[in-house]
């Protein structure tokens, strides 16, 4: 069966690198606006759960790389064979300075607070997300707080530095 996907998934999608290994895993590289009919391909092809979607900042490439994670629902409570131990992990690379992709919850609906919190970590921006609002932080920054290049000690100083101490 992976073969059959990994034989789909090349016919299908110009510029997709699909390497996958005996163990069921498979590993996809897409270009960024490809990924929503990717992942739509994926679901009717059975990779019906989204179990993560992540970001990683190649700070010298110039580069994030968006991260989903795709696994199948068990079919029956008595056999977890060979279908569900397959595990997709879709990747595309967007430049730093203008990432942006197009939002899946209308494919994952769980995909909702993994984009919310990447595009408030990392800066990526989901198009047609319904509401790109903080998650977590209560803060604006100039560079989202898990790039490389955010200066965590300069951000506590200018942030928290000019505080008087408590005197005894």
């Amino acid at each position: 069966m992976i073969a059959s996907l990994r034989t789909g998934l090349e016919a299908t999608f110009k510029g997709v690198e699909v390497t996958d290994r005996e163990d069921g895993m498979m590993f996809v590289l897409a270009p960024g606006e490809s990924i929503p009919a990717v992942l739509r391909y994926l679901r009717e092809h059975g990779l019906d759960h989204l179990a993560l979607v992540s970001c990683v900042d190649w700070i010298e490439e110039g580069e994030l790389e968006v991260v989903y994670l795709l696994t199948c629902y068990m079919r029956n409570n008595t056999d977890y064979g060979p279908e569900q131990r397959r595990h997709v992990l879709l990747r595309t690379k967007l430049p730093r300075e203008s990432a942006e992709l197009d939002s899946v919850i209308g494919i994952f609906e769980n995909a909702e607070p993994h984009e919310r919190e990447i595009h408030e970590l990392y800066g990526v921006h989901f198009e047609g997300h319904p509401r790109l609002i903080p998650l977590f932080l209560e803060r604006g920054y100039e560079i989202p707080p898990f790039r490389k290049d955010f200066d965590t000690r300069q951000y506590v100083e200018k942030t928290f530095g000019a505080i008087p101490p408590v005197e005894d």
